[in-house]
């Protein structure tokens, strides 16, 4: 007989509450029971101290003989440090089911496509915009350096043109 720790429901309708019970796990969901462990509100926060009340002795009891929990009380005890923290599914251990069809596969590879050429393009614009901006600047730096130099001329001119008048 294989015994499992799981939850059995009751409270209202869309007002879960659940006892924490020792059961075969043959019987049914709310059925028949061996021992009752604790209960646990999920309506309540969880620091509150109603939120979830376990009999921890008699779980490491139960656990010792080879009580198997469920997956929510696995990890809950894992919370209360009861038991280890359960292990996390990889996407090898994942349902395929689940997984999105071929063309929603190409859907996505070519948004991604579209996406990189964006960015290429982004960037082509602004190596282009920086590579102008040099250019602008060398020229602006030229005309510069012409302009002295035809106004250092003018300015020696324009002396030896006022000598005369005066």
């Amino acid at each position: 007989m294989s015994v499992r720790i799981r939850l059995a429901r009751g409270g209202s309708k869309k007002r879960p509450f659940h006892k924490i019970v020792v059961a075969d796990s043959r019987s049914p969901r709310d059925g028949r029971f061996i021992e009752q462990l604790g209960y646990y509100n999920p309506l309540v926060p969880k620091d509150h101290p109603e939120h979830l009340k376990v009999d921890s002795e008699k779980v490491k009891t139960w656990l010792a003989k080879g009580a198997l929990p469920s997956d929510r009380l696995t990890r809950l005890f894992a919370s209360l440090g009861l038991v280890s923290n359960p292990v996390i599914k990889t996407n090898e251990q994942q349902p395929k089911k689940s997984a999105p069809k071929a063309k929603a596969q190409e859907r996505l590879k070519e948004q991604a496509e579209r996406e990189a050429a964006k960015k290429e393009a982004e960037e082509q614009a602004k190596k282009e915009a920086e590579e102008q901006a040099k250019k602008e600047a060398e020229k602006a730096s030229q005309q510069n350096q012409e302009v002295p130099a035809s106004e250092a001329s003018s300015q020696k001119q324009a002396p030896a043109e006022t000598s005369p008048e005066a």
